[in-house]
């Protein structure tokens, strides 16, 4: 298998393959705690969604949702857990490359532990999804610091693709910065994210025009 790409599939088709979901499927915790910040009605898009946690309780906060992942059997079992838990997402097989990115749709886009990106895909990512927000729309990202390298509780061994306080505020410097943490705690996220952990959450808004 020499395609980057079917690699980096077939990776997370085994990862995601394994029984039970392999983050859980309570949402990342610090998400749920900015439940403040979205009302019913609300057009999100969660990118690399993985197995639906996420997405899946952003539409029980009765949201319209679009999320997408690179696994084909990642989707499936969002597809299931959205089932079970009696809301519609829609889901889509797809990169950060082949998704179709569009402009100004969307109220809010949510990054979980998207440090899997190399510095280049990371930068279009980011692009994309300030550009995807709506004036008025909030992007909130979760990860992991620099710092989680002395942890190796969960998160790629690769200090470029772990976050920065400074990284982030210059990469997301076209949105205004609302809130910034980065502090220590002790995860308990299925098997893939377990133990005491560096991590930064921030939620940025698009200036009005």
């Amino acid at each position: 298998m020499t395609d980057p790409k079917e690699k980096n599939r077939h990776m997370w088709d085994t990862r995601y393959g394994e029984s039970g979901y392999f983050y859980g499927t309570a949402p990342n915790a610090w998400l749920a705690a900015r439940q403040v910040y979205f009302r019913p009605g609300m057009r999100v898009l969660v990118p690399a969604d993985g197995e639906g946690r996420n997405s899946v309780w952003c539409a029980q906060q009765g949201m319209t949702v679009d999320a997408f992942d690179l696994s084909p059997v990642a989707v499936e079992k969002a597809r299931a857990l959205a089932a079970e838990k009696g809301v519609s997402v829609n889901y889509a097989v797809a990169s950060i490359d082949s998704w179709v990115w569009q402009a100004e749709s969307y109220d809010a886009v949510v990054l979980i532990f998207m440090n899997f990106a190399t510095p280049n895909m990371r930068n279009r990512l980011f692009t994309e999804c300030i550009q995807a927000l709506r004036p008025g729309g909030i992007l909130f990202l979760h990860g992991y610091r620099a710092e989680q390298l002395q942890y190796g509780t969960g998160g790629p061994p690769v200090i470029e693709q772990l976050y920065t306080e400074a990284m982030l505020r210059e990469a997301l410097d076209p949105l205004i910065i609302v809130e910034v943490e980065s502090y220590d705690a002790s995860l308990s996220e299925g098997k893939g994210h377990n133990g005491m952990s560096a991590l930064i959450g921030v939620v940025a808004k698009k200036i009005q025009p």
